[in-house]
């Protein structure tokens, strides 16, 4: 459902600077590293976990302590590899790894829980894994897409990415206490078997590449961790509509819990894509932002008709992939919220994040 307004957005992006850059004569880190989850240990001390790419492009999910002065996330210190493609369904023949993590701590659950794009034989799918202290993460596999005869199509067949739990329980359209996940599926199916083309769901006008919501009831999740990937309630909730973001969108960090509702920092994509898997050059990616309802997160309240932060600067504008912001995490550190996003694929930058109205 979309019944939002396009007043002035009351949050800005102000960027701070490079917190991680690729580190010489790392085979790990030859392609670049980008596109982190973030998340607190249990003694408070916040950590990075940067998408490593390797030659070949073959990804791994590190971890990396943020580096702070007077508050400000300023570098990283490595402290290893917490997740590597070393399941058969994450290695393809041509492309493997496990790919832009997003972390959320769900205290409901009392644990991390980290959606990422397992990178297998047919594709990229979302998979889910859970830890207590970021180092040592539990698989709990691909994500399940209940059956919805409203929508006559099977989730299950269509490649999925930019996956990301709400940190706090919601009511879900069925009236149950769950936990809500924003997903992006990928609707051309010829991507895997040539001729097959486009389908989408009923109901559904637009093919281009959008954000839907999903949802896992909460006492099937606590009587039995594994339920985590059985999502159901599939719903569209939000697709491109204006010109920086008119080829798609998806989402980015977790949602944050604002006195308006949920604030929702997303990607949005122009350009032409060329290929399904292969690292575009010809696009340029931007992140807004939304505003969710409080108690129906389905519903938009208010949206960026501008990016917050577009590609400007050398780092953002030159890469692996040029001319990409991609937002993927947000903290608090001492009551200032803080965006880490990958920059052209290469980098990581970290931005501020400031009420601007009330």
């Amino acid at each position: 459902m979309t019944t939002h307004n396009q007043t002035q957005f009351p949050y800005a992006l102000t960027r701070a600077g490079v917190i991680m850059t690729p580190e010489p004569g790392n085979p790990l880190e030859a392609e670049g590293v980008l596109n982190p989850a973030t998340g607190h240990a249990p003694d408070g001390t916040l950590y990075l976990l940067p998408r490593m790419v390797a030659t070949g492009n073959v990804s791994r999910v590190g971890l990396a302590r943020v580096i702070l002065e007077d508050g400000v996330p300023v570098g990283v210190e490595r402290e290893g590899i917490v997740l590597e493609p070393d399941r058969g369904w994450e290695r393809g023949a041509t492309n493997s790894g496990v790919e832009d993590p997003r972390v959320t701590f769900i205290p409901a659950l009392s644990l991390h829980v980290m959606t990422y794009v397992a990178f297998g034989p047919l594709g990229p799918r979302t998979a889910v894994a859970t830890s207590t202290d970021l180092r040592e993460w539990t698989r709990l596999g691909p994500a399940l897409f209940a059956y919805d005869d409203a929508l006559d199509m099977d989730l299950n067949l269509f490649h999925n990415k930019d996956t990301v739990f709400f940190p706090e329980p919601v009511t879900a359209p069925d009236g149950v206490t769950s936990l809500a996940v924003l997903h992006r599926p990928m609707w051309d199916i010829g991507e895997v078997r040539p001729g097959e083309g486009i389908r989408v769901p009923a109901g559904v006008d637009d093919t281009r590449q959008s954000i839907w919501i999903s949802y896992v009831p909460l006492d099937e999740v606590l009587a039995d961790i594994r339920s985590i990937v059985n999502w159901r309630g599939h719903r569209f909730l939000a697709g491109p509509e204006t010109a920086w973001e008119e080829l798609k969108i998806g989402g980015g960090p977790p949602p944050v819990r604002i006195d308006e509702g949920w604030l929702v920092i997303y990607h949005g994509v122009t350009g032409v894509i060329e290929g399904a898997f292969g690292q575009q050059q010809k696009v340029n990616y931007a992140a807004g932002a939304m505003i969710l309802d409080a108690d129906d997160p389905t519903i938009v309240l208010a949206r960026t008709s501008e990016p917050l932060l577009a590609p400007e600067t050398d780092d953002e504008r030159s890469g692996i992939v040029p001319n990409v912001v991609f937002p993927t995490a947000i903290e608090s550190i001492d009551g200032q919220q803080w965006v880490f996003y990958g920059m052209a694929d290469s980098k990581i930058g970290v931005a501020r994040l400031d009420r601007v109205n009330s």
